[in-house]
């Protein structure tokens, strides 16, 4: 399993080995020993999954202190634009974001650590979304931040047209970077 940093301290790329025959494929999606191995530990105590059509746009979600949450998240079917953005208060790239194309087919995962919001949208119909988290779901704690906050410049509209993303009303309703006080 490789594990490749990304340019934001803690947030990493997690790449498996797959192993393919004639019968499709296989591989390890998580091993605590090859976390340890490289320096990394968690608990994750609860997995979720979504399915979400073409357009949708999640986020941006995170829990805030001290119920937060590292996710581990992966696409099973289908494609997503990821995105994490920083959020810890001291870190040097506070309010930077990093985003990768997650699917089906590249198995690529993002390890996502507390501190950090996260959404993504949906490339692609019937986009069934998965993520590992080492905190429990808690309503008090849920915080986000507007999708289109103009301090992230996060390009959703280069992946799709603005017109075409679909968002909750609670999603449409967060408030900006800016108005939120953050505990991490």
């Amino acid at each position: 399993m490789k594990f490749i940093e990304t340019p934001i301290k803690d947030l990493f790329v997690i790449e498996p080995p797959i192993l393919t025959d004639h019968r499709g494929y296989f591989y390890e999606s998580y091993n605590a020993r090859t976390w340890e191995a490289a320096g990394l530990e968690a608990l994750f105590v609860q997995d979720n999954q979504s399915m979400s059509e073409r357009g949708v746009l999640r986020g941006l979600h995170a829990q805030s202190s001290p119920h937060e949450q590292g996710k581990l998240v992966r696409v099973i079917q289908g494609k997503v634009r990821d995105v994490a953005i920083d959020v810890r208060k001291d870190s040097p790239t506070y309010g930077q974001h990093f985003s990768i194309e997650l699917s089906g087919d590249n198995h690529l995962q993002l390890w996502i650590p507390a501190g950090f919001l996260h959404g993504f949208v949906s490339l692609e119909d019937q986009t069934i979304f998965h993520y590992k988290v080492t905190g429990y779901f808690h309503k008090a704690s849920e915080i986000g931040v507007r999708w289109d906050d103009p301090s992230l410049a996060i390009p959703w509209e280069s992946w799709i047209p603005a017109g075409q993303l679909l968002l909750s009303e609670k999603d449409k309703a967060l408030p900006l970077l800016s108005e939120l006080s953050l505990t991490f």
